[in-house]
């Protein structure tokens, strides 16, 4: 079993910031890929930011240049940094790390998920 814990979620005012932890536990032997989604009221789920083990990043074409997303191995956590948010970020915000497990399976797995939300 893998749990993901996320944090860091709230209400903010346009422009502002906010960072968002994920912190990865339980049965991993290693963890491959980290990412951040987020899915908006009558919207599909999108990618936010995604990062590699070897620390190669990638962000969906609206936050590029406001986001960052960042990792601590040490810690199985995944970070987002969030700058100069605007109305059109509010959203549910989930954490998705892919996992090797202590048996060897891979495993893809989502946290809850936490509210993100900008007022204008």
């Amino acid at each position: 079993q893998v749990q993901l814990v996320e944090s860091g979620g709230g209400l903010v005012q346009a422009g502002g910031s906010l960072r968002l932890s994920c912190a990865a536990s339980g049965s991993i032997f290693s963890i491959n890929a980290m990412g951040w989604y987020r899915q908006a009221p009558g919207k599909q789920r999108e990618l936010v930011a995604g990062i590699t083990a070897g620390g190669s990043t990638n962000y969906g074409d609206s936050v590029k240049g406001r986001f960052t997303i960042s990792r601590d191995n040490a810690k199985n956590t995944v970070y987002l940094q969030m700058n100069s948010l605007k109305p059109e970020d509010t959203a549910v915000y989930h954490c998705n790390v892919l996992v090797t497990t202590t048996n060897f399976t891979l495993m893809n797995c989502w946290g809850k998920g936490t509210l993100v939300t900008v007022s204008s």
